[in-house]
């Protein structure tokens, strides 16, 4: 099975992506993990070298799809 990780940070309009992401979502094509920053700050690092450059942002197939814009990464790591 694929993997799919959603990124965010918590504000209103990831929140409401996420919600989004995990009802539209294949399950029988994708395991989502959703990866909330403030519950795990370790895994700043890597959203960035997969190449997330803000949030929402949802990573399938190792190809990053930004969703809106909630907040930059800078704002994700000044938060952290």
């Amino acid at each position: 099975m694929k993997k799919a990780i959603f990124y965010h940070a918590g504000c209103p309009v990831c929140v409401e992506a996420e919600g989004m992401v995990a009802q539209a979502i294949d399950r029988n094509q994708y395991a989502l993990e959703v990866v909330h920053f403030a519950q795990h700050p370790g895994r700043v690092a890597e959203a960035e070298a997969a190449g997330v450059k803000s949030v929402p942002a949802l990573l399938l197939d190792n190809q990053v799809f930004h969703i809106n814009f909630g907040a930059s990464m800078a704002d994700v790591k000044k938060a952290s």
